[in-house]
Formats: C-alpha cells, structure tokens, sequence
C-alpha cells in the first residue's frame, strides 16, 4: 500500500483547498513545501518595525468569499479562527488633480452617484452588474466550472436552446470585448472609467486585452456585492487555519520538504523524491507548481512527461508582467488630502484609461513605468489588530512592474538588465512621490518601508517566475480550454494520477482555490 492516497507539492491557496477536502473525504494526504511557511502567496510579516503586520503579497479575499471553495470550507474554516474583515467602502480610484470616487457595496446608492457624474452612467453600471448577476449561473460555471465535463456541455447546449445558437455567439462576442471597449462605450464619466480600468491589471490583463470587459463586469459584481475583505490577523492566518483542518481530517504537512522529482512507474505517478534522498509513495500526486517547475525539473527524467511537444508546449508558455509591492509602517493616521478615502480598502491611483494602457505597456515592453498605476490598501482599517493603537499599515501593490526589465520609460533610473536593489529603491522613491502628493505630510510620518522587487518576490517563491503573481499570461490564448497549453484537459497530465494545479491551470489565479476544489471534487469521489 501506498504511505498516501494524495501527495500535494506546494501549499498556496489551491493545493490547501485540494487538501482539505480530501482529507474531509477521509484520503490519506500529505502537503510537501520547500518553503518555512506554508500558504504560497499567503503570508505575513513583520516586514518594516515589530508589532506591524504585514501581508507581503496577497491581501483581498473577496475571490475566496464568493467562490465554491469557501461555499464548502468555509463553516469548518471559521472554527479553526479564520475571520473576515470589511468595510463598505471596497475600492476607488483617485487621479492627479485630487478627484475621486469612491464604491460601496449598496448598489442604490452606486446607480446614484454614477448618474450625478453623468447622466446615464448610474444606469449603466446597474445594467452591467444586473447582467453579471442575471447570468451567474452560466457565466460563473465558464469561470469556474470543469470546462471538459458533460455539465458544462450540457450547460451550453441549455443556453443554445434559450438564446439560439446565434444569441449565445452574440453573447460570447460581447464577452470577448476589451476594457476599454467596454468603458469608452458605456460610460461618459471619466471617473468611472478611471474607478474600473486598473482592475484590469489584478487579472492579469490590459485594457486592451480580450474578455478584459467582462472580467471588468464580474469584478464590479462582486466587490459590490461582498467588498473586498482582508483575513482578521493577516492574509497569513488563512493558511495557519487550512493547516489546523488538514490536520483535524488526519492529514500531514511538512514545511521545509523540497520535493526533487517526481516518482513514476508503469506509466503512472508513484509518489516523490525530496532532495535530500527521502522517497514518499501514493496513489495520487497533485503539483500546485508553474508549468516550468513541473515539466522542466520535477518531472525532468521523465520521457513521457518531457515529451517534445510537451516541450514546445513549455517553449510556447508565457509568463505575464510582474508585481512591485512597497509596504509603510506609518505613525498616527493616513491623511488623505481628498476626502471620503479613510475607509477604503483599495485605493487606485490612476488617471484614465490611457494613463492605465501606458504603464502596463511599458512594463509589458520591459521598461519602467514613468507612472505607474498604484493599488494602496490600508489593511488596519478594516482590522485594527494589523499594528499597534495609533498606527497605520499600507500596502502599496503596482501590478505593472517590467519582468524583465530592458530600461526606464522616464530615462531617470540606470538599469543594468536586473532587479538591483538600487533600481527597486529608486522605482520605490518614484511610487512613494506620487503616493506623497496625496497625503498630508506624508514624509513626515514615515516610520519604515519595505520594498520587494519582481526578482524579490520569485525568490520567495519559485512559482513566481519573474515575479508573476499570476502564473502565467492570462490572454485568451492561454486561458479557459488552453491553460495552460492548448491541449490541456481538466489538471491532467500525460502521466496518469499526476494532476496539475494552481494559478497556471483553469480557472486561473487569485485567491478563489478554484483548481484544488474542481480536482478534490472530481478525486474525492
């Protein structure tokens, strides 16, 4: 017998979600990560002065509130002390000249301040979400769904029969709109153009890039509908409660456990090798990894698993732009200059469309940003316990750093071709002036910072090859049916009971864990 039913390799979102359920289902499971910690891109630290907790990458998990994941671990997490933290106030965007808008989550009020910026616009935005929500039945089983699945085609073939197989292509036409198509199109009001473009980057998209409209639209759905909640504690704190329900349901996790290759035999999965020599047996083997980690060393000896056109499947794989995440230990409150932002979870700085289509251009070029889009989030609003009484936290996230980088848009800051840490200090300085025009006094209340560069971020964890939180470029090429390759199908590989997920797979990144539970549920049968 086997020592496992199910090793997973890695512990970010998708591998926990994956392990709990299948323990939950009574599977002999046992996560492997190479790290100290486990959670992947879940994690927080004392980054900048003791008692300021800071989450180093992923901070919002609106993703996981409103995903199945949470529908089915939600209950057994909140025992264990997983909490969520709001406010009604999820985003706004705030331009150059000092102007905002801000966002609730009551969508009355939304459709009334959209309509006294310009006439209609309300309207619009309560036709968009009115859309997302008519159709989440159908849209968010594409999104989220097992695509290769008698469900999803008998799915489609429903819609067919409703709309006519004309109305269903005009619909997926629609879908594939950009953002800024959509925007330009629908909304008069250049704030609530700016309020909606930056979102486009935390998909991994542009606003030029197809379906990026309708990725706008779902977004707009759910921060309205569910705000965009931190973890009470720290992003961190989610990955200590998987842990605890891992462990209630009799499963393992062993941090600091580098797992070398893969095992096969007979043409099928047998297990693991740690690089230091231990071999581990099971039925399954689940890898939560990049495409580069799976086939280019986990599964290196392989043959089979390094086919040539596995091969050129990998040649072809693209990884999309990097991330810059710059975090403040602040004294005393954040003064915004314009007022209504305290409350806030995220705050865009960004000035329009355009102003959004050149930064991630120029990052998508190689360059430096002259003006970078800026998401800050001020985390110890919505969860006090983040730094000590009469102190605040930012965490500043620029979604369009160069990966790799070939010079500066501005001219300003010598490159070499590498993510120094003279270049991250002086791309720093640049986002910290545009974040000091907006704040009273800024400079002055500065107690600490820490910055992490792309090259930073990937040496915390490989899988951010690059420093792409996304795991790989998110265009339609390499989305839905072709995450990774064209040929991929439903987390398969061509070994059997070798299973692929995480962000690199269907449905893609962020902090749903939708990959793990479409496995978990399909192995845990």
């Amino acid at each position: 017998m086997a020592d496992f039913d199910h090793i997973i390799v890695g512990s970010g979102i998708n591998a926990l979600v994956a392990a709990a359920m299948l323990s939950k289902k009574g599977k002999r499971v046992l996560v492997l990560e190479r790290e100290d910690r486990f959670g992947g891109c879940m994690r927080t630290d004392e980054i900048t002065l003791p008692g300021f907790h800071h989450d180093v990458m992923a901070a919002t998990f609106v993703l996981f509130l409103t995903s199945p994941s949470h529908a089915a671990l939600g209950a057994d997490l909140a025992r264990h002390g997983l909490e969520f933290c709001h406010t009604p106030h999820p985003t706004a965007v705030l331009r150059p000249d000092g102007t905002s808008l801000v966002l609730c989550t009551d969508r009355a009020a939304n459709i009334e301040t959209f309509n006294a910026l310009a006439g209609g616009d309300g309207d619009r935005h309560g036709a968009d979400v009115g859309a997302i929500e008519a159709d989440a039945p159908f849209l968010f089983a594409l999104l989220g769904g097992e695509l290769w699945s008698w469900p999803t085609a008998k799915l489609l073939a429903g819609q067919a029969w409703k709309r006519g197989p004309r109305g269903l292509a005009a619909w997926m036409g629609e879908a594939l709109r950009p953002t800024r198509a959509w925007l330009e199109s629908s909304y008069s009001s250049e704030l609530v153009q700016a309020l909606w473009a930056p979102w486009a980057l935390h998909t991994g998209l542009t606003t030029e890039s197809a379906y990026g409209a309708q990725m706008g639209k779902v977004i707009a759905f759910a921060l309205e509908a569910a705000g965009a909640p931190v973890i009470k504690g720290g992003a961190g704190r989610a990955a200590d409660t998987f842990k605890a329900l891992i462990e209630e349901n009799g499963g393992e996790l062993r941090a600091g456990a580098d797992v070398d290759q893969i095992r096969t035999h007979n043409g099928k999965a047998s297990g693991v090798r740690l690089a230091d020599g231990t071999e581990i047996s099971a039925s399954h083997v689940i890898c939560s990894v990049a495409p580069g980690q799976l086939y280019g060393r986990l599964l290196r000896d392989t043959a089979k698993g390094v086919s040539d056109e596995k091969a050129k499947d990998l040649q072809h794989f693209r990884h999309g732009r990097g991330n810059f995440q710059l975090h403040y230990a602040i004294d005393g409150p954040v003064r915004w200059k314009t007022a209504g932002l305290e409350d806030v979870a995220l705050i865009h700085l960004a000035d329009s469309i355009d102003s959004v289509s050149k930064s991630s251009n120029e990052a998508e070029r190689g360059m430096l940003p002259a003006t970078p889009t800026i998401c800050v989030g001020q985390p110890h609003r919505l969860d006090p316990t983040r730094c000590p009484e009469g102190k605040s936290i930012l965490w500043l996230q620029i979604p369009d750093a160069p990966r790799t980088l070939k010079g500066d848009a501005s001219g300003l800051i010598a490159t070499d071709g590498s993510w120094t840490e003279a270049v991250r200090e002086a791309f720093a300085n640049r986002i910290e002036a545009t974040l000091a025009n907006h704040i009273e006094g800024f400079s002055e209340t500065v107690l600490a910072r820490k910055a992490y560069s792309p090259a930073d971020l990937e040496s915390m964890n490989i899988n951010l090859v690059g420093g792409d939180p996304y795991g790989g470029s998110c265009a339609l090429d390499q989305f839905f049916i072709w995450r990774p390759f064209a040929g991929s199908k439903n987390h398969t590989t061509a070994i059997n009971n070798l299973h692929h997920i995480g962000a690199s797979t269907h449905p893609g990144p962020g902090l749903g864990g939708g990959s793990g539970f479409l496995l978990a549920k399909r192995l845990g049968t």
